[in-house]
This record gives structure tokens, C-alpha cells and sequence, in this order.
């Protein structure tokens, strides 16, 4: 039997990296090498948290959920089962957002999951009065986990409810990376997303504009004079979203990154 402080029994073997590269590129896992390294990382020499997470991920639970972190924005983000992962395409809001946020000092994440767009723009940005917020009580656990070292405030509640009242026309940067998968486009999702992601945060309603709308439609009561609402979509959707924020009011252009791909459209309320 092992001493009481010996945290891995010596009778258990850590698996080798192509070992578990095999066992996961076996289950279909397309980058199994470069997987097997985050395990292994993740386990910390722990053989039977390898095998866990190596059966679990040859189950189709998300790496990222695996091993309990999203690389996003040059951070790990912090996640855990039942919210979003952030996807790297999203970085290309960030990018834009701080392109935009000069002299910026209230900054909203909007549906915000686990927190990762609001914790990257205020790392990058400094001493700002950030705010993330969302509907889904598990999303906001996690994104306090994220959002709490650099100052920031987690809310609970729908869209703008969810914000405190003297935010109302002071928001420079206003990010929100709403849902926008069209109803019945779920299930042709990817099983990792479709199977282990909340319906909440992918569901934008029969076009996938539904979320969009509603918040295109408020924001020019909480943004400053000159702030931004930047919202991700997608290309079909695009003129759509356009449209939404024009008849908001709101100055609105699309901006297109065709390697990752990503589309943000960007209003600016006057």
C-alpha cells in the first residue's frame, strides 16, 4: 500500500504520450498529439487523471472541457461543464473592439459565457469598469472565475436587465457575442457543441438574428456618445445584423477576417 502523502500509487503507470495520442487519434481526435500534451499537462503526473480524461475525450466531451481550460486571447480562460467554450474565431471581436477602445473606461461583455471576450479586452486594455453578464447561472460561476482577478462584475439576468442601472449611457465598448445558430440548425451542429453545450448560448431563433435584435435595438440607451456595440455573426447573417443596427439608430459597418473566418458587425452610436 502507498504512504498516506503519495498522492499517485507507485503500481500506477503514467501512460505514455503515444500511448494516449493513439487511444485518442483512435477515437477520431484529429490533433491526438498535440491532445495528448494538454492531458498530460493537465493530469500532473497523475496517472488515473490521465485515463479519465482520456476517456472522456474519446467519448466526445470537448478538450477544452477535459482539461478545464480555453486558450483565448493569449489566456487560459477557465471552463467547466454546461457552458461555452469560447471559439478562437471569437478573438477577431476582441481584436476589433480594442482597434476601437482608445481612452475606453466602461467596458460590457454581453452574453458573455464564461467571461472569455470581457476578460480579454480589460487585460489588454487596463483599468477599466468591466462588466459581464448572462442568463445562464452556470456561465456566470465560471466567468466570475474569470473576470474576478482583473476587477471585474459578474451579473445574473436577460440581456441589459441584467446590468446595474448607472451603466445606462456610459458604455464605451459593448461586446456580445450572442447567440446565433438558427433553431433548426442545432442539431446539425457538431456533436461536441450540440452534445455538450448549453441550447441557451447557441439558439438565436428561426434566422439565428433573434438575440441580435434585441440587443441592437437597447444599446443606444447604454452606450456613451462615440461607443461601440460589436457583435460576431455569421456571413449569411450579416446583412441582417447590418440592417438591425442601422434601424437602431447606430453608425454600422461589417468587418470581415476570412482566415479564422470571422465577421463582426460594429455600430457606433453618434
Amino acid at each position: 500500500m502507498p504512504h498516506r502523502s503519495d498522492p499517485h500509487p507507485s503500481s500506477a503507470v503514467l501512460p505514455s504520450r503515444d500511448a494516449v495520442a493513439a487511444t485518442l487519434r483512435a477515437a477520431g481526435c484529429v490533433f491526438a498529439e498535440d491532445e495528448a500534451d494538454m492531458i498530460l499537462a493537465a493530469a500532473d503526473g497523475d496517472p488515473g487523471a490521465v485515463d479519465g480524461m482520456v476517456t472522456r475525450r474519446a467519448a466526445g466531451l470537448p478538450l477544452e472541457l477535459v482539461v478545464g481550460w480555453a486558450e483565448f486571447g493569449g489566456r487560459r480562460i477557465l471552463v467547466q461543464p454546461g457552458v461555452f467554450v469560447p471559439r478562437r474565431r471569437t478573438e477577431f471581436l476582441v481584436e476589433q473592439a480594442l482597434a476601437l477602445a482608445s481612452g475606453a473606461s466602461v467596458v460590457v461583455d454581453l452574453c458573455c459565457g464564461s467571461g472569455a471576450v470581457g476578460a480579454a479586452l480589460a487585460a489588454a486594455l487596463g483599468a477599466v469598469d468591466l462588466h459581464a453578464a448572462d442568463i445562464d447561472p452556470a456561465a456566470v460561476r465560471c466567468a466570475r472565475r474569470n473576470v474576478a482577478a482583473l476587477g471585474g462584475h459578474v451579473h445574473q439576468g436577460d440581456l441589459f436587465d441584467a446590468l446595474p442601472a448607472r451603466l445606462r449611457g456610459r458604455v464605451d465598448v459593448l461586446a456580445a457575442n450572442v447567440p446565433y445558430v438558427p433553431s433548426d440548425e442545432i442539431a446539425l451542429l457538431p456533436a461536441e457543441a450540440r452534445d455538450h453545450e448549453p441550447r441557451v448560448a447557441l439558439d438565436g431563433g428561426a434566422d439565428g438574428l433573434d438575440i441580435l435584435r434585441r440587443v441592437a435595438a437597447e444599446a443606444p440607451t447604454w452606450l456613451a456618445p462615440g461607443g461601440r456595440l460589436l457583435i460576431e455573426t455569421s456571413p449569411h447573417q450579416a446583412p441582417g445584423a447590418l440592417s438591425a443596427f442601422t434601424e437602431s439608430g447606430l453608425d454600422a459597418h461589417l468587418a470581415v477576417c476570412e482566415e479564422r473566418p470571422a465577421r463582426v458587425v460594429i455600430g457606433r452610436r453618434p
